[in-house]
């Protein structure tokens, strides 16, 4: 009931980068497709980390269920995400040079994990994503992203991610001090698209 710590990686080694980008891939997906991506995103010097969810997915249901349906997996991927942080922390990488990017069940994790550990981070892509939880439990998240750039980009309608939760996340990071730009597509469908890679790369990646 819990995540096997499986970590693929690519680009730069660890002992070799300044930064890293950490990839959070989404339900169905693999960390190989997430890594991938990386070829469109402006991190040619970057170690490249992406944790592998057990069974291809991170938690059972929606994340607009309530939590304790999508337990013991949700806290169980909650910390391999922090795994997988601590593994470029050991590694000497400062949390200034860490980012993350996240797609779909990934990026909801991505922003629940940051929500919930917020510090100054290098940057943050968060594509058709939101905090995680039926209701939004504000308590949960504390610290101060010292201005850490964070990009929210989603299509709207989308069956899995209401926009309004996407507003709504947006909201609490900027409480949080984090320097957030949101993009929403109409009608796109749940996918990624060309201008969110180019707006990933000069807002995050730049």
């Amino acid at each position: 009931m819990s995540h096997t710590l499986d970590i693929k990686t690519g680009g730069k080694s660890l002992n070799e980068a300044e930064k890293v980008l950490i990839m959070i891939h989404g339900r169905g997906g693999s960390a190989q497709d997430i890594l991938s991506l990386s070829q469109h995103l402006n991190v040619e010097d970057y170690a490249l980390l992406a944790p592998q969810a057990t069974n291809g997915s991170w938690y059972p249901l929606s994340f607009i269920a309530p939590v304790e349906q999508n337990e013991p997996w949700l806290s169980s991927a909650i910390e391999t995400v922090g795994k997988t942080v601590k593994t470029a922390l050991d590694a000497g990488i400062k949390a200034e040079n860490i980012y993350f990017f996240g797609f779909s069940q990934g990026a909801c994790l991505t922003l629940e994990f940051l929500a919930r550990n917020a510090q100054r981070f290098g940057g943050a892509v968060a594509i058709i994503g939101g905090v995680i939880g039926e209701k939004i439990n504000r308590e949960n998240y504390k610290g101060d992203f010292a201005q850490t750039p964070i990009f929210l980009g989603t299509s709207n309608p989308d069956f899995h991610v209401p926009v309004e939760r996407v507003y709504a996340t947006a909201n609490i990071l900027k409480e949080m001090n984090a320097d957030v730009t949101e993009k929403v597509y109409a009608n796109f469908g749940h996918s990624i698209n060309q201008e969110e890679i180019k707006l990933a790369n000069s807002i995050v990646f730049k």
